[in-house]
Parts: structure tokens; C-alpha cells; sequence
């Protein structure tokens, strides 16, 4: 094979009128006479190449014209200005050489059904639109860390396994430990807080888990989260955070990746509009709202996914709703001074329907009250002896949230469901591949 230099087809246009090679994956091909069209991908974009009888050997363009969906190839050629390619650029062929032929592509260019594609998912995420969502997502994980990592915050790891419940004990998924239960964290959320009081300003960020039996668009049993966590904040501060956190991510992603939105077919104007600031209603505030819709909940009730739709029409941008009946909140949340009913908490509800984003609030700092809080939850005080020693020794007002990466995901590519959010979803009846 040829000399010429590897690269990469996203840096095709450093090399106009070159001879370079390519390595990668036949997405596509057709024919027309004397010409074959390969379309080849290679993980960072697809370039057309174009095989022409006369400038490759009669081996080489017989082989061209019967290569099978996703064989893998090494082409070599000159890289020719072409407005009319997605990228602007094509590659003359002038040697080809197949690595593997695939076997007959069981995911082909006409409609197949979700389920089909959820059952062919590690070939599914090769496709044009799962790679437009998937680099969104990988854009939205970066997003999260640079802001954090160049605030000051510390990247305090959570653990996965965790001796007892955080967000209630009905959702828990329940694993072998020696001699012991264990579970899978439902949030990192406790142990930042222990981060918190140690080096002022932390996160986390990793998979979590919950044993919903939910088959709604917004839900996965495994989904991952990044959770702040600041000593000396209160819940107006909590706000504040999450409110030019989300506008961040919303700017890089409309900056950086503009183009897989419109693979997408997204409509950008609507992110354009995401910026700050961000409504901010009371839990009662909402319950008027919706009232004046025509929706009907009663006081101390949390809102369902149709509520919070409900709410976030009247919003162009994310909404943020604090201050809900304390006891439809986590035993962790500390009641509003001003009128205990109620909870120092926030949800960030997303425009378009895509709902909570973020949870989160000022957390119980008073030892006393948040061992009667334990009791009261029924949850095991001795699994929370460590979590209650943040309260004797140095407690300060401190707040945090979590956001859920997939739901995110989804609100910014505009998708009906977080399945295609997340490489291999995890589902109430989807455990494979």
C-alpha cells in the first residue's frame, strides 16, 4: 500500500490536493458506469471517495463495486475541493485496500423498528444520528468538568456501593457484600457533602442508579450525574450555580456542535434563548400556574412529568421552581426558616416537556434535627453515623444539586426518548447488549 500519510477525516480540509490515506468503515456505496461512490466513515466524520475506472487498477474497481455495508477498508487518494460534499471535500481514489468484508449488515439504510435497533444497539451507535447524540453527550460531560475544574471545585469521587438508601428505599438496588447488603448508589449527593467540609467546593460525577419501575421517556436505571457540592451556600447561591451552570453548557454545545445539531434537524433558535436569567416561581407559584391551565393538584403533592410540561410551557427557558412542601423532599433537605412547611429546594425544569434537570437545595445542617429526620424516614441510624458526624463536628449551611447528563441530553438534541442518550440504555425490561 501507498506511503502516504494516515489522517483522519475531520481534518480532511488541512489537506486539499494531497494524497492522504484513510482508514475506516464503508457506511455506504453506489455505482453510475465507470464511477463507485464509497462513503466512508471513520468514527470523526464521512467522506465520499470516488473510485474512477480508469485512475485504479481493473482489481481494484471490481472490488469496489461489491463490498457489503460496514466492510472495513484502507483508502488511499487525493483529496479534490468539492462544495457540493457535506465537508466540502472528496477523495480520488487510487488504491483500496479491504481489511475485512463484513458479513451482511443486519441494520440496513431503510426504517427498522426501536426495539429491533435497542437489540442491535452496539451497531446501532455507527449510524449517522447516534453519533450526532453521542458527541453532544461527550460535549456535555467536558462542558461539566471544565466548569467545575476552572471554578476551584474539586473532583471528590463518590463511592458506587453504599450501605443504605438517599432518595428513598423503594428504588434501591440490592447487591451481595460478603456477609453484608450493599447497594448501588442513587446518588453521590452524601458523600460530597463529606467534600464539601473538607475542601469548600467539590463534585462528582458518575453513573447512578434506581429500581423505578418506570417505562416513561425520562427514565433509565442507570443514568449518570454530576453533583456540586459548596460549603457556605444557601439555596438563593444554590440557584445562582445552576442557573449560569446550565446557560454554560447550553453556549458550548450551541458553539461547538452546531453541526450535529442539524444532523439532528434541532431547532437551535429555541436553545438561542436559553440564557440567563432564569425564571424563578415558588412551588405555590406553580400551583396557581396551573390552576389557571386547568390542572388540578392539590397542596403537598409533588408534580408528575405531565405537571412539570405543564409549568415549563409558560417558560421559553429553564424554569426554576423552590420552596416544595417539605415532605415530598428527602429527608436531608432543610425546612424554609420562614415557613417550615416547606423545603429550601429547587427543581430546574427544562422547556419543550423534557422536565427535571435539576434537584437539589440547602441541606439540614443541625445534627439534632436531622437525627429525628432519619428516625422519621425509618432509615437505619447506624448506616447514617458517619453522615451525621458532618453535623458534629464544624456543621455550616451548605447546598448542592444534581443533574441528570441523559434528560440533558435529550432536552439539547430534541429527542422523544433518553434511550439514544447514553451508549447502552438500561431500561425496566432492557438489561442487553
Amino acid at each position: 500500500m501507498s506511503d502516504a500519510p494516515w489522517v483522519y477525516i475531520e481534518d480532511i480540509g488541512q489537506h486539499d490536493g494531497k494524497t492522504v490515506t484513510l482508514k475506516g468503515w464503508l457506511y455506504n456505496r453506489r455505482s453510475s458506469g465507470k464511477l463507485h461512490f464509497l462513503l466512508l466513515r471513520d468514527g470523526t466524520g464521512i467522506l465520499q471517495c470516488v473510485v474512477f475506472k480508469k485512475d485504479v487498477t481493473p482489481e481494484t474497481f471490481a472490488l469496489a463495486d461489491h463490498l457489503p455495508q460496514e466492510s472495513s477498508l484502507i483508502v488511499t487518494g487525493t483529496v479534490r475541493r468539492d462544495e457540493r460534499a457535506p465537508l466540502g471535500y472528496e477523495l480520488g481514489v487510487t488504491q483500496l485496500e479491504l481489511l475485512q468484508q463484513a458479513e451482511e449488515y443486519p441494520i440496513t439504510p431503510k426504517e427498522h423498528g426501536v426495539a429491533f435497533l435497542l437489540d442491535h444497539r452496539h451497531l446501532w451507535v455507527r449510524s449517522a444520528r447516534q453519533h450526532a447524540v453521542l458527541r453532544i453527550r461527550a460535549e456535555v460531560v467536558r462542558a461539566c468538568r471544565e466548569y467545575f475544574d476552572t471554578r476551584g471545585f474539586v473532583l471528590f469521587d463518590s463511592p458506587i456501593l453504599t450501605p443504605a438508601a438517599c432518595e428513598g428505599t423503594t428504588t434501591l438496588f440490592e447487591t451481595p457484600y460478603f456477609d453484608e447488603k450493599a447497594y448501588l448508589t442513587q446518588s453521590g449527593q452524601l458523600y460530597v457533602e463529606a467534600g464539601a467540609l473538607a475542601f469548600g467546593k467539590v463534585y462528582c460525577f458518575g453513573p447512578t442508579f434506581r429500581a423505578e419501575k418506570s417505562k416513561t421517556r425520562r427514565h433509565l436505571m442507570e443514568f449518570w450525574m454530576v453533583e456540586p457540592e459548596v460549603a457556605f451556600m444557601d439555596l438563593a447561591g444554590d440557584m445562582d450555580l445552576a442557573e449560569d451552570f446550565v446557560a454554560s453548557i447550553v453556549a458550548r454545545v450551541l458553539a461547538t456542535r452546531r453541526r450535529e445539531l442539524e444532523v439532528l434537524e434541532r431547532d437551535i433558535g429555541v436553545l438561542e434563548k436559553v440564557r440567563k436569567p432564569f425564571p424563578r416561581i415558588a412551588y405555590a407559584q406553580a400551583l396557581e400556574l396551573l390552576r389557571d391551565k386547568g390542572v388540578s393538584v392539590e397542596w403537598g403533592a409533588d408534580f408528575g412529568a405531565d405537571d412539570e410540561t405543564a409549568i415549563s410551557s409558560s417558560f421559553d427557558r429553564p424554569v426554576l421552581v423552590h420552596r416544595y412542601p417539605i415532605e415530598c423532599k428527602a429527608f436531608y433537605m432543610k425546612a424554609d426558616p420562614a415557613d417550615p412547611r416547606v423545603a429550601l429546594c429547587v427543581d430546574m425544569l427544562a422547556p419543550e416537556g423534557y422536565g427535571e434537570i435539576i434537584g437539589g437545595g440547602q441541606r439540614e445542617d443541625d445534627l439534632e434535627t436531622l437525627r429525628s429526620k432519619v428516625r422519621q424516614h425509618g432509615l437505619p441510624e447506624d448506616a447514617f453515623g458517619w453522615y451525621l458526624d458532618l453535623r458534629r463536628y464544624g456543621s455550616v449551611p451548605h447546598a448542592g444539586f444534581g443533574m441528570g447528563i441523559e434528560r440533558v441530553v435529550a432536552w439539547l438534541c430534541g429527542l422523544p426518548h433518553v434511550r439514544e442518550t447514553v451508549p447502552f440504555p438500561r431500561m425496566l425490561e432492557r438489561l442487553r447488549p
